[in-house]
């Protein structure tokens, strides 16, 4: 039995999200609660890709150190291949068709290395959910409960009533909380809420295998972590891929694998293990492949995203906000960053500094990132697509009519040398998908709390690779490695977790900290000097944009909230009135 009287925050679901908002609420001071409907963590691959802005996130919550000790080594996995299969009898069995570097891999590394402190992570959500719950329940010792599950919420004024049914004991109690978050994959909260959830569903049923395999025979490409299939039962998209696990070795040698393959929505053949296992023997063209399968589970080919993020005191986070293809592998990482958006607002709100109204800032900035990552993520899918059209795979060809196609893009002269021309062009036009840093980290808010300036966005603000920092006001600090002392540091270290961060020139600061002084803000004033860049790097002096008598103001989550691109005439009064704007307090910081 618990014995709250009334807790700050309620969080509903343990998995990257949940665990997530556990730590950083945790971190922050804030009265945090977990309750999880299943006895343990998750025992499935799921997602497994973590990109820069997410392991930025980990950074600050301490657990990045242990994600990279999971992930594999760099010459292991960021490279991702289309075949035909493995191997097989047939001519056309066998072949790659072709591979592209990702994830800030190959050619990719300079500009990767140069947008952020921290590079990207590899790790099955499988073994990235116990190490998050360790860290949760250090930072909350007995209150991260799994076997709880939330049963039933009401709303009321100022706080939410929840029913959790302990799993174990067979009892339920009530538990109340000023805020919730909903991070239980839309299983119940959304649905208690009647929130609707808007866009394409039941596209396809994926049948994910968690197995121990020996592919080393056939899998002949140690820098490949995905493989694609494409072939006549692809019926002119993929038929399947196959992703290396680990644990302890990878590349060729992973002795972990996810087989997934497409089923359509419905099709019965999906339940069935016996069919399920004869059906990747063929995909992958070995019939006689030995394998231990540890789990097998269906996820939904849909692109949805919740009609609100907030309602009420629910805020919904995660797969309960947006649920996409793992297409660019935006998934777990957009949920982190919804997180990671909430809860220094939240703070904000509790600690008193800032109007519930802040709140809304949430639904306004998050969920036009969800409806832009679920749909690039839908496209994304085109790209198999493309690839089996460039080689003369159709939807309506028989199976004879498609090897017969692989033979002709196989073929010597004219004819197959124009096909594989045009195959190559389709295997490369995949770097959106692969390479898509803009999508990543260049994504900004331009509603919500922010105050604008009037500029105009980078030129390259609609492309999905190009990433062009910028301290616009809405968009996420740049990087830059600065050196304060001996030691050298990212930009992006120098930001208050609890208050806004002022970055100004060191020969302004003494007017800058005397308005903060006089005004009594809550504001954390940070020099760096403007040529206090390391050999090699990109400048603070080019990358913050303003005056040397100017200052960017950050926030928690780093994304720039205001900034003043020379030195006012009153700059207490200029912070004042930004502060106003951004914690919803009228009448406040006079």
């Amino acid at each position: 039995m618990f014995s709250y009287n009334i807790i700050d925050v309620a969080v509903v679901g343990a998995g990257p999200a949940g665990l997530t908002a556990a730590i950083q609420l945790a971190q922050l001071g804030v009265d945090v609660t977990v309750f999880e409907r299943r006895s343990t963590t998750s025992h499935l691959p799921r997602a497994h890709l973590l990109n820069q802005r997410t392991m930025e996130i980990f950074e600050t919550m301490g657990v990045a150190d242990d994600v990279y000790e999971l992930s594999p080594p760099e010459d292991r996995w960021h490279r991702v291949g289309w075949y035909t299969s493995l191997a097989g009898d047939r001519a056309g069995q066998g072949r790659e068709i072709g591979h592209i570097h990702a994830w800030g891999g190959g050619p990719d590394r300079e500009r990767y290395d140069a947008a952020s402190p921290n590079r990207y992570a590899n790790v099955p959500q499988m073994r990235l959910d116990p190490l998050l719950r360790k860290h949760a329940e250090i930072r909350c010792p007995g209150k991260v409960h799994y076997g709880h599950e939330v049963i039933d919420l009401r709303q009321h004024e100022d706080h939410v009533e929840l029913d959790v049914h302990a799993t174990a004991a067979d009892t339920t109690q009530t538990v109340r909380a000023r805020y919730v978050i909903a991070a239980d994959g839309g299983r119940v909260c959304s649905k208690l809420m009647n929130v609707a959830m808007e866009g394409p569903t039941q596209l396809l049923d994926m049948v994910s295998m968690h197995v121990t395999a020996d592919l080393s025979s056939w899998a002949v490409d140690d820098e490949v972590l995905l493989y694609y299939f494409v072939d006549p039962h692809g019926k002119g998209s993929f038929r399947g891929s196959i992703c290396a696990m680990g644990p302890d070795r990878w590349g060729t040698d992973s002795r972990e694998w996810a087989f997934h393959q497409a089923y359509a929505w419905g099709d019965p053949a999906a339940k069935d293990a016996d069919t399920l296992i004869t059906r990747v023997r063929d995909m992958l063209g070995i019939p006689d492949l030995e394998f231990e399968v540890h789990a097998i589970s269906h996820w939904e080919f849909e692109g949805v995203t919740a009609a609100q993020y907030r309602a009420g005191n629910v805020f919904l986070v995660g797969n309960a906000a947006h649920r996409h293809p793992p297409t660019g592998g935006l998934g777990l990482n957009t949920a982190v960053q919804d997180v990671d958006n909430l809860t220094w607002k939240l703070k904000q709100v509790i600690s008193g500094h800032a109007a519930d109204e802040l709140l809304d800032s949430y639904n306004s900035e998050r969920r036009p990132v969800g409806l832009f990552n679920v749909q690039h993520s839908l496209e994304n899918v085109g790209g198999h697509r493309r690839i089996a059209t460039a080689i003369g795979l159709t939807a309506d060809a028989s199976i004879d009519e498609g090897w017969d196609a692989i033979e002709t893009w196989l073929a010597s002269g004219p004819e197959g040398d124009e096909r594989r021309a045009k195959v190559a062009e389709a295997v490369a036009s995949n770097a959106d998908d692969y390479g898509q840093l803009n999508v990543e980290l260049g994504f900004a808010y331009t509603d919500g709390a922010v105050v604008p300036d009037g500029s105009a966005p980078p030129s390259t603000h609609n492309s999905l690779r190009e990433y062009t920092p910028t301290t616009r006001p809405g968009h996420h600090l740049p990087h830059a490695w600065i050196r304060r002392g001996s030691v050298r540091v990212s930009t992006l270290e120098l930001i208050d977790r609890r208050n806004y961060t002022l970055l100004v020139e060191p020969r302004h600061a003494q007017t800058w900290n005397k308005a903060v002084a006089d005004k009594a803000l809550p504001i954390d004033v940070v020099a760096i000097a403007g040529n206090d860049s390391t050999a090699g790097q990109e400048s603070w002096a080019r990358l913050r944009e303003v005056d040397p008598g100017g200052a960017v103001l950050v926030r928690p989550d780093r994304h720039v909230a205001w900034r003043a691109m020379t030195l006012p005439a009153d700059p207490g009064h200029e912070l004042a009135v930004a502060l106003r704007a951004l914690s919803r307090k009228e009448g406040a910081f006079a």
